[in-house]
């Protein structure tokens, strides 16, 4: 089928359909990783996005039953030079294309996903379409004009569970609540293996839901959307860091924290998308190569002087990571669990294990 990739400029691109027929919209955005495809498309955090992979193969390995992040595919759309024809991967069960079609994903290829990204570096976040199968060009603009900016978007409603929802293990050694704005299998998978007991909690949920299960600790998750949006959220996070536990927040997680904190947030030019995002630790000054997917950015100015940063970007120098100088608080504001990426930032989970076992012997102590 033929596809059009139509931008608020107006501008148009004539290229190939690779998924479903029909129209989408959404934030167009550029995500550098060469590998990690699926794990990108079944992220919630690309809600109402339409990526454009700046690595101009992509498929060749096909998708498989053990990189969903998700039960499901989020991002809007799909923007690929080239889709890979074959599929050579031992673990493959499906092509991407058959991927994206089951999925009813509408995507094209055969683009200029370059010229597309120095776009976007250039004039910033833009809202798009892509239009496959009958096309009609001013349907698709009218379309584009009339989509909502990511700004001010509220998009967690659904990006989590509903229900508090246990998953249980064996011989556990924590309670730890996740507040589930969309958070990633992979991140759940590294708090199992590190002997946690998890409930996720739905992102509605009040702080007595979060007590009564006396957790060890709590993770704010990732998730999609304009944190200054989660109003409720942030009013929960605030009466989490009044009740003294561990907290880790992670990408919008970091988000949630540092606006209960009192600081603000910006929408960043084009944002970070990609697994080869450099970060420093300010205190060891070792750099760490990272997984990034946020169009919004915590503004450094704005921190109270109760919080000390602890990372920042090398790439523009925005912040990364903070802690909390008296209370057992950290966030990161790039994805540590490697999936996709590198696990270099995978430490912060120890951390995170390190905080609960402290907090538990001081209850113990005040017991």
């Amino acid at each position: 089928m033929k596809a059009i990739l139509i931008l608020e400029t107006k501008e148009v691109l004539y290229g190939e359909s690779i998924g479903a027929p029909g129209l989408i919209c959404g934030e167009l955005v550029f995500n550098t990783g060469m590998t990690g495809y699926q794990e990108i498309l079944t992220d919630p955090s690309y809600k109402n996005q339409i990526i454009n992979f700046t690595y101009p193969h992509i498929g060749n390995v096909g998708v498989n039953q053990e990189d969903f992040e998700s039960k499901r595919v989020w991002a809007g759309g799909v923007i690929v030079k080239e889709l890979s024809g074959y599929t050579s991967n031992w673990q493959a069960d499906s092509s991407l294309q058959n991927f994206l079609y089951k999925h009813k994903i509408i995507g094209i290829h055969g683009v200029d996903t370059r010229y597309i990204t120095k776009k976007i570096r250039d004039r910033g976040f833009m809202n798009a379409a892509i239009m496959a199968g009958d096309i009609n060009e001013a349907k698709a603009l009218a379309a584009v004009n009339s989509f909502p900016r990511l700004k001010e978007s509220y998009l967690v409603s659904n990006a989590g569970v509903q229900v508090v929802t246990p998953l249980r293990k064996k011989s556990a050694k924590y309670n730890i609540a996740v507040v589930d704005c969309g958070v990633k299998i992979s991140i759940l998978n590294i708090l199992e293996r590190l002997g946690c007991n998890i409930s996720l909690f739905p992102h509605h949920s009040t702080f007595e839901d979060i007590r009564s299960f006396k957790p060890d600790g709590v993770l704010l998750s990732n998730g999609p959307g304009d944190p200054g949006a989660c109003r409720s959220e942030i009013e929960l996070t605030r009466k989490l860091i009044g009740s003294g536990m561990p907290i880790f927040g992670v990408c919008l997680g970091f988000q949630l924290l540092a606006l209960a904190l009192g600081a603000k947030t910006k929408k960043m030019l084009f944002g970070h998308h990609g697994v080869n995002h450099p970060i420093q630790d300010d205190k060891s000054k070792q750099v760490l190569i990272t997984s990034q997917n946020h169009g919004f950015a915590v503004i450094e100015q704005s921190l109270p002087n109760t919080i000390v940063p602890t990372h920042h970007s090398l790439f523009d120098g925005s912040l990364q990571g903070f802690a909390h100088k008296y209370l057992p608080i950290f966030a990161l504001q790039g994805h540590p669990e490697a999936g996709p990426g590198p696990s270099d930032a995978k430490k912060l989970f120890r951390k995170f294990i390190t905080s609960m076992e402290s907090y538990r012997k001081l209850k113990n102590t005040h017991a």
